[in-house]
């Protein structure tokens, strides 16, 4: 699935061959894959977060795939080049053997995420990991103290002056409700996904 044209005419304003967009949700952050394809050199460039990865500058083979790996976690992606009729592409990633649009939606159900803007204007990306009660910290996992209360999980973590506590409790017909307090008041949750 590629990202809304204003943000591809932000970065390929000096990427000529830039042919597709990527936004991968992981629980360290969400990474943008950028692909660039000279079809008449067979020119590769892969970037991830505007970093080059890969650059191939003559490839007589001008379809095929580019197995790399993002994020902490190692999610392996998988960037196919097809052949489509009249001299044209089709560009895919999967992640972790996935779709990225199937992917994308599973990570949707096992992750919780939210954005605290703390007293200090400093912005923090809290995520957790629903299946494994990960809490994750602008891109790093954060030490916790998980306890059982009624209906039940609470887990507890400290960033700079944020007292954080995640409770998780059973909802009748919701199933398992994640609520973030920072500081004792309720942080609204982010869905950027």
């Amino acid at each position: 699935m590629a990202k809304k044209s204003n943000n591809i005419n932000k970065i390929s304003k000096n990427r000529n061959d830039l042919v597709a967009f990527w936004s991968v949700p992981l629980p360290d952050g969400t990474y943008s894959i950028e692909f660039e394809h000279g079809t008449t050199s067979g020119k590769r460039i892969l970037r991830i977060n505007g970093k080059e990865i890969l650059r191939r500058d003559w490839m007589f083979r001008l379809v095929g795939d580019e197995i790399f790996e993002i994020g902490k976690q190692k999610a392996k992606c998988v960037l196919s080049v097809d052949p489509l009729p009249y001299f044209s592409f089709c560009y895919g990633l999967s992640v972790n053997g996935k779709p990225l649009e199937k992917f994308t939606e599973k990570q949707n159900k096992n992750l919780k995420v939210w954005i605290v803007t703390a007293a200090d204007k400093e912005k923090y990306r809290i995520v957790l990991e629903k299946q494994n009660l990960n809490v994750w910290i602008n891109g790093n996992l954060q030490e916790t103290i998980n306890t059982f209360i009624d209906n039940g999980t609470e887990i507890r973590f400290k960033v700079d002056d944020f007292d954080g506590v995640i409770k998780a409790t059973s909802a009748t017909k919701k199933g398992l409700v994640y609520e973030l307090y920072g500081n004792g008041q309720l942080i609204p949750d982010e869905n950027e996904f």
